[in-house]
């Protein structure tokens, strides 16, 4: 559910990011202050959500019992990011492992 906000909220920002600048620009060549508002906001976001991008990746890795220091590949330049992607949409480890039980499966008895 994470990665669909972050990727809707990428959607809608982007363009209109884009939009603003594009529609903003003055004669001279600069940005009025709405372009430059928006590139800000774009920033921001994509910083205020870095932190919770890597915690959900090393969660993922932990669904398949995997160290969550791998998410440290992404800074491999070009084909980090890909082996990362790959690596997080392989299924997890079926039960219990050890980083915790499976939440999938459940609690016994419930």
């Amino acid at each position: 559910m994470f990665v669909l906000f972050h990727t809707l909220l990428l959607i809608v920002m982007v363009p209109l990011c884009i939009a603003a600048i594009l529609a903003t620009r003055n004669g001279d060549g600069s940005m009025s202050g709405i372009g430059i508002v928006s590139i800000i906001v774009v920033v921001l976001v994509s910083l205020a959500l870095i932190v919770p991008s890597l915690a959900v990746q090393a969660r993922r890795f932990h669904d398949q019992d995997k160290s969550g220091w791998l998410v440290l590949l992404n800074l491999i330049p070009s084909i980090g990011g890909l082996i990362v992607l790959v690596m997080l949409c392989m299924e997890g480890t079926y039960g219990a492992n050890r980083y915790g039980p499976d939440p999938k499966v459940g609690e016994p008895g419930h």
